[in-house]
């Protein structure tokens, strides 16, 4: 399976993420939200968060990972919810760290980019800007009006991409054959209980009834009894169940897909088990509420077929791989750099 990227250093996405923010944020807030925008500007100033090697990264580099990391911020005010900004700085803060010890290596090891590469990484950034002015606007919010700057910071980027591709992504593609004998060596995470798919329609009493609430209930019951009785399909038995249920679950056609057995009352299970697929049981009382069932499938006990879950699991498996072969990388460059969190 073809691995996933595991950072995206093309800067497409984190060199846009702050002055994304702020655009969105001018466009839909008032002049207040638009002060906010200015503060949150304002509050970077380019101060030193980390040496690595000697090499200063900024808390410009800080809040564009973390802008990245927490496309959301547009939605507030330009700002991480405090109560999530300790976790996804400090996640923020190892990638920056993890990307520059990357770069450093791609420089100690002469990697190159390709001149047509770059050129089209440079064309592919430029054609996120709707406007050559908004463009303008960014170069010199960002970098000073530098087009040089911009273009050194994307060649960083492919040499960040280009030693991932080798370190990462080309270590860590996983064959069926390691997915399948994963499947094999845990048989109990595959297996799957006995389940009913069925479908509900239900009368519900009000707070505190009277004996004459409960009458009129019973009543509602047995007319949505007949009803239900003369549907057909699964289809004409939701479509009674949208018009006269009053559960939650009338507005899904009554349907509720596969439950486990365990997971249901005695007196459902017990109806369920004497019904044949299709057929629609007698009124259920359960406390003071009536519930009518179709059911559509008794689901036995049994163990999902790997060929149902090779996908997912390959996905699964892949991940977890790359995530593995990611921290060896840094640790293995971290042995040997110095590296100062400020």
């Amino acid at each position: 399976m073809k691995p996933q990227r595991l950072v995206r250093p093309l800067l497409l996405t984190a060199l846009l993420a702050i002055t994304a923010t702020a655009q969105q944020m001018a466009v839909s807030h008032s002049p207040t939200g638009a002060a906010n925008v200015t503060n949150a500007r304002t509050q970077i100033t380019d101060k030193p968060v980390a040496r690595v090697n000697g090499t200063v990264l900024t808390d410009r580099d800080l809040q564009r990972e973390i802008y990245t990391m927490f496309p959301y911020a547009a939605q507030h005010n330009g700002q991480v919810p405090p109560e999530l900004m300790p976790q996804i700085r400090q996640g923020a803060l190892k990638m920056i760290v993890f990307e520059e010890l990357v770069y450093q290596e791609a420089m100690r090891r002469q990697i190159t980019v390709p001149p047509t590469k770059l050129l089209k990484a440079e064309a592919d950034f430029k054609s996120q800007f709707s406007t050559p002015s908004e463009y303008r606007q960014f170069l010199k919010q960002e970098f000073q009006g530098s087009e040089k700057a911009l273009d050194n910071k994307i060649r960083r980027s492919l040499l960040i991409d280009t030693m991932l591709k080798t370190e990462v992504d080309s270590k860590s593609t996983v064959s069926v054959a390691e997915a399948r004998a994963y499947y094999d060596k845990n048989p109990a995470r595959f297996q799957y209980p006995e389940a009913f798919a069925f479908q509900t329609i239900s009368f519900l009493p009000p707070d505190k009834p009277t004996p004459e609430n409960l009458k009129e209930l019973r009543k509602r019951a047995e007319d949505g009894l007949k009803q239900a009785k003369a549907t057909t399909s699964d289809e004409q038995f939701g479509m009674l169940a949208e018009k006269i249920s009053e559960d939650d679950y009338r507005v899904m056609m009554g349907n509720h897909k596969a439950v486990p057995r365990e997971k249901l009352a005695p007196q459902v299970v017990q109806a369920l088990l004497a019904m044949k697929e299709g057929e629609v049981s007698e009124i259920i009382q359960m406390d003071q509420a009536f519930t009518i069932i179709r059911l559509n499938q008794h689901i036995l006990a049994g163990k999902r077929k790997f060929e149902d879950v090779k996908a997912s699991l390959l996905q699964e498996l892949q991940k977890k791989k790359v995530e593995e072969i990611r921290v060896a990388l840094d640790q293995r460059l971290r042995k040997n750099a110095k590296v100062e969190e400020l």
